[in-house]
């Protein structure tokens, strides 16, 4: 018997709408990176919200990446890539690389790093791996990387956070003021 069954009260529902489920998790306050790497030498990268660390020893780091994306399968061939940490002033960057349209490094500054990856200026980090596992979930996948190196750029900075479908989290802020899910609910990310 299951905990949900053991209590006599209890009726099944049913799981929340995409637009219910979105909004809901909106409600926990992510940062925000551009995953990045090279496909048959030329740079490729998505806007990505879903990160995070797994494993202390070893190193490992989560991210996810929609199936539907252009980047990510691009990146995946190759095995390596590079997550940049972006900062609240970032927003352009942000937008350039959660967008599916336009060339995203196009007229952008940019560094080859050792890994071979492509590394962002002036971002609060870069977290340099290689995929270690990727695991189907749903629409998205969530890739475990093993992490190879870590580059802390801007120690200054504040980072950009995404909340409500709105960059930062105060209604008055520059960034959030540029309109409601001004980034990605319309793209595919990865």
């Amino acid at each position: 018997m299951t905990a949900a069954h053991a209590d006599p009260e209890f009726t099944e529902v049913a799981p929340p709408a995409p637009a219910e489920f979105r909004r809901a998790l909106g409600m926990f306050a992510t940062g925000v990176t551009v995953v990045t790497g090279l496909d048959d030498g030329e740079p490729v990268g998505f806007a990505c919200q879903s990160f995070a660390s797994v494993s202390l020893e070893p190193p490992l780091i989560l991210f996810c990446a929609d199936h539907k994306g252009h980047a990510w399968p691009r990146i995946r061939k190759s095995g390596r890539f590079c997550v940049n940490v972006l900062g609240e002033d970032q927003v352009d960057l942000c937008g350039r690389f959660g967008s599916s349209k336009g060339a995203k490094f196009a007229g952008l500054d940019w560094d080859l790093s050792r890994w071979g990856t492509p590394a962002l200026r002036q971002v609060l980090l870069r977290v340099h791996g290689e995929v270690r596992d990727v695991h189907v979930a749903g629409d998205h996948d969530v890739i475990i990387g093993h992490v190879c190196e870590l580059e802390t750029v801007d120690t200054e900075q504040r980072p950009m956070l995404f909340f409500r479908g709105r960059f930062g989290v105060e209604q008055d802020d520059q960034a959030a003021a540029l309109g409601p899910n001004l980034w990605g609910w319309g793209d595919h990310w990865g």
